[in-house]
C-alpha cells in the first residue's frame, strides 16, 4: 500500500541529495516533466496521474506500483462513456422504426421499409466478418446502388427512395459509429459497461412502449454493437480502431511516461492500466508479471503487439513464432523460449541473459548488442545469425549448435562439434563463434538482383569510409539465396551498416528500369564488374574468397575496394535518386557543414532562436505546445558542464516530427519549417544525428 502523499517538489529536493528509496510513496498528481530521476525506486508507490513525460528514468524501479487514472478522472470519463451509450440507445430507435415501415400499406414507406432493412444487414455483415472499415465501404457501396434505383424510378416515388437512402445510412452509421465505440469505451471503464448498457436498453424500450415491434430490432443493435466492443477490447484486428480510441479515451488524466527514457526501466507485477507510453525509449525495460500491459497507450514500441505483451510479460513461450518480428530492446531475462522461432527477427539490444533457447530457430536472427551472458543454446540453429563484437556470449551454456536448417536433401544440417560423440566444453562455443563475429554478412534471403547488390555495397563503402568495408566471400545458398560477406573495421557499427545496405538494397529493387539506367549513368564502370561477378556466384554453388573477388574489382584506397571514377562521389546520390531531391540540396549541405563547427553555447543561442520562431508561428497550439515541450528538453540537455547528447538528440528529432506535420501547409506551417530546418539541421550535426534523420 503507498503511504503518504510526498510533493514532487519534496521527492527532487530529496534526491538531489542523494536518496534514491521512494517505496510506498503516494505522488498521485504530481509532475516530473523532463526530471532526471535516474536509478529511483517507486516500487508499490502510488504514480495514478503522475506526469513522467520526457523524464529519464533509466534503471528506475516501479515494481508494483500503481499506475492509471486518479478517481475523479474515472468518474469524469465513465460519464462520458455513459452518456455516449444513452445517446446510442437512442440512435437504436431510429433505424428499428424506419424498418416498421415494411408492414406499412402504401407503397413508398415499404420500399423506404426494405432499403432501410438491406443497408443496416449488409453493413452489420460485413462489419461482423470484415471489420468496422470495410463495414463503411459497404454501406458507400449499398448507398451508390440505392441511389441508381432511385434515379431509375420516376417522379415523387424516387424522391422518397433517395431520401429514405439517406436516412437508413445515416442510421445505420449512428449506430455502428455511436454505439460501437461508446461500449468501448464503457467497457475500458469495467463498472461502467453495465451502467451504459442499461441506459441504452431502457431508452430503446422507452420508445418500444410505442411500437412493440421496435424492441427486437433495437436490442439487436445494442447486443452487436457491444459484441463489436467487446471483440475490439478483447485485441481483434478487424475492431483495431475502436480499440485503440477507446485506450486513448480511457489514458486521459492517466500517468504519463510519454518520451521517457524507461532503459533498464523495472515494472515487475506494476498495474499499467490507463498509462501513455508513447515514444518512450523502452530498451530492456522489465514487464514480468505486470498487469493491464493491454490497457496502456503504446504508440510505435514492441508494446503495440499483443503476442510480444504477452512474451515480455510471461516469458514462457516454449515452441512459439516469432519469425520476422521486431523484437529490439525486449527483456526477457530467463525466459524459456525453448523451441521457438526467430527466424527473421530482429533482437538487437535484447536482454537474454539466463534465457533458455535450446533448439530455438535463430536462422537470421539480428543480435547486435543482445546480452546472452549465461543463456543455453544447445541444439539451437543459428544459420547467418547478426551477431556483432557487440553481442555478449560470456558463460553461454551449448552442448552443440546447428550451422544449418534441415532440408530434403541434408536432414541433419551441419552440427558443431562435427562429432556426434563430441561436446562444447565451458568456453569452447564463444572461441568457435569468434570468427563470425568480425565480418558483416549480407544475406539476401529472396531472388537477387546482383545490380542491386553492386549498387548497394557501393553506396554502403562509401557512406561510410571510416568502416573501411571490404568484401572478402560470397556464396550461394541453396537456389536462389545469397550471402555477401565483408571485412570491416574493428569498432564499425555491423547492425547499422547492414540496416543501411538493405534499405538501399531494397529499393533500388523497386525502382523502374528507366531510373537505375540514369542511376548507373551517373556510377563508375566498377559497379558493373560487381554486378556480373555476383551473376557467376549465383549460377555456381561454390564459396569465393577474397582473392578471387579481387580479380573483379580494382584494389584502391578506395572504402570497399571499389575503384571511384571521377564523376563525383556516390555518397549521398543515392538517397538523392531515390527520395526527396531536397533533402540533400545544397543549402542544407551547407547547414551541417556549419553545424560540425559550432560552439555549446552558439548552440543554446540557436535553439533559443528557435523556440522564439516556434512562438511566433501561426500553426496548431497542440503543435507548437508539443515542439516547444521536446525543444526545451533539448536545451536542458544541451546545458549541462557534459551535455546529455543522447538525450538531446531523442527530443531535437521529436521537434523535427512536429514541425514536420506543418512542412507541407501553404502559408505559416511551411514558413516556419523552411526557418527551422537550417537550425535543426545545424545542431543535429553537432549532436551526430544524421541529416537524413532530421531534415524532413
Amino acid at each position: 500500500m503507498a503511504g503518504n502523499f510526498i510533493s514532487a517538489k519534496e521527492i527532487l529536493r530529496r534526491y538531489a541529495a542523494g536518496e534514491r528509496d521512494f517505496r510506498r510513496v503516494n505522488i498521485r498528481g504530481q509532475s516530473f516533466k523532463g526530471k532526471d530521476l535516474s536509478g529511483a525506486d517507486f516500487s508499490e508507490a502510488d504514480i495514478r496521474g503522475t506526469n513522467f513525460t520526457n523524464a529519464y528514468l533509466e534503471n528506475a524501479k516501479f515494481r508494483g506500483a500503481k499506475a492509471g487514472l486518479q478517481l475523479r478522472w474515472q468518474f469524469a470519463l465513465t460519464g462520458v462513456a455513459i452518456l455516449l451509450s444513452s445517446l446510442s440507445g437512442f440512435f437504436c430507435w431510429f433505424p428499428a422504426v424506419l424498418a416498421l415501415l415494411i408492414f406499412e400499406s402504401d407503397w413508398e414507406s415499404y420500399v423506404i421499409g426494405w432499403t432501410s432493412i438491406s443497408v443496416l444487414i449488409i453493413f452489420w455483415f460485413v462489419v461482423l466478418r470484415k471489420g468496422i472499415n470495410a463495414g463503411a465501404f459497404a454501406v458507400a457501396g449499398a448507398v451508390a446502388f440505392a441511389g441508381a434505383v432511385a434515379v431509375a424510378v420516376a417522379g415523387a416515388v424516387a424522391g422518397a427512395v433517395a431520401g429514405a437512402v439517406a436516412v437508413a445510412v445515416a442510421g445505420a452509421v449512428a449506430v455502428a459509429g455511436a454505439v460501437a465505440f461508446a461500449g468501448a469505451f464503457a467497457v475500458a471503464f469495467a463498472g461502467a459497461f453495465a451502467v451504459a448498457g442499461a441506459v441504452a436498453f431502457a431508452v430503446a424500450g422507452a420508445f418500444a412502449v410505442a411500437v412493440a415491434g421496435a424492441v427486437a430490432v433495437a436490442g439487436a443493435f445494442v447486443l452487436l454493437s457491444a459484441y463489436v466492443a467487446w471483440k475490439a477490447l478483447a485485441g481483434d484486428e478487424k475492431y483495431r480502431q475502436i480499440r485503440t480510441s477507446a485506450i486513448a479515451f480511457a489514458a486521459i488524466g492517466g500517468t504519463s511516461f510519454r518520451n521517457a527514457n524507461l532503459t533498464d526501466a523495472d515494472f515487475t507485477a506494476a498495474m499499467l492500466k490507463s498509462s501513455d507510453f508513447r515514444r518512450a525509449n523502452l530498451t530492456r525495460t522489465c514487464w514480468h508479471n505486470a498487469e493491464k500491459l493491454d490497457c496502456l497507450r503504446p504508440g510505435t514500441s514492441y508494446l503495440d503487439n499483443a503476442q510480444i505483451r504477452e512474451l515480455v510479460r510471461t516469458r514462457q513461450v516454449q515452441d512459439q513464432n516469432f519469425n520476422r518480428q521486431d523484437l529490439r530492446g525486449v527483456n526477457l531475462q530467463g525466459a524459456n523460449l525453448a523451441d521457438a522461432s526467430f527466424i527473421g527477427a530482429d533482437l538487437s539490444a535484447a536482454n537474454l541473459q539466463d534465457a533458455n533457447l535450446t533448439n530455438a530457430q535463430l536462422i537470421q536472427t539480428q543480435l547486435d548488442k543482445a546480452d546472452l551472458t549465461g543463456a543455453t543454446l544447445t541444439g539451437a540453429t543459428i544459420e547467418d545469425w547478426g551477431i556483432t563484437r557487440s553481442t555478449e556470449l560470456r558463460g553461454v551454456q551449448c552442448d552443440h549448435i546447428f550451422m544449418r536448417s534441415p532440408t530434403k536433401n541434408d536432414p541433419n544440417p551441419r552440427r558443431k562439434p562435427d562429432n556426434w560423440d563430441e561436446k562444447f566444453v565451458d568456453g569452447d562455443f564463444a572461441d568457435f563463434i569468434q570468427p563470425i563475429v568480425d565480418t558483416l554478412d549480407l544475406y539476401h534471403n529472396t531472388a537477387v538482383d546482383p545490380r542491386a547488390v553492386a549498387i548497394s555495397f557501393k553506396e554502403l563503402a562509401e557512406n561510410n569510409p571510416d568502416a573501411e568495408l571490404e568484401i572478402v566471400a560470397m556464396e550461394k545458398r541453396g537456389e536462389d539465396k545469397f550471402l555477401l560477406r565483408a571485412k570491416t573495421a574493428p569498432d564499425a557499427d555491423l547492425s547499422q551498416l547492414h540496416a543501411e545496405y538493405f534499405e538501399n538494397y531494397n529499393e533500388i529493387k523497386a525502382l523502374a528500369e528507366a531510373e537505375v539506367q540514369k542511376l548507373l549513368a551517373e556510377k563508375d564502370s566498377c559497379i558493373e564488374r560487381l554486378e556480373n561477378f555476383v551473376q557467376i556466384a549465383l549460377q555456381r554453388p561454390n564459396f569465393y574468397t577474397h582473392t578471387q573477388v579481387n580479380e573483379a574489382k580494382t584494389v584502391t584506397n578506395n572504402p570497399g575496394g571499389i575503384s571511384q571514377s571521377n564523376s563525383g562521389s556516390m555518397g549521398g546520390g543515392m538517397q538523392a535518386n531515390i527520395g526527396d531531391k531536397n533533402r540533400q540540396d545544397m543549402s542544407i549541405q551547407a547547414a551541417a557543414a556549419a553545424g560540425e563547427n559550432l560552439t555549446q553555447p552558439e548552440v543554446l543561442d540557436l535553439l533559443a532562436e528557435l523556440e522564439q520562431t516556434i512562438n511566433n508561428a501561426e500553426i496548431p497550439d497542440e503543435i507548437k505546445e508539443e515542439a516547444t515541450t521536446y525543444l526545451k528538453a533539448a536545451t536542458k540537455a544541451i546545458e549541462k558542464e557534459n551535455p546529455n547528447k543522447e538525450r538531446a538528440k531523442i527530443n531535437l528529432e521529436a521537434v523535427a516530427e512536429e514541425l514536420g506535420k506543418v512542412s507541407d501547409v501553404v502559408g505559416a506551417g511551411k514558413t516556419l519549417f523552411q526557418q527551422a530546418r537550417p537550425i535543426l539541421i545545424k545542431v543535429a550535426t553537432w549532436l551526430g544525428i544524421a541529416i537524413t534523420a532530421i531534415s524532413l
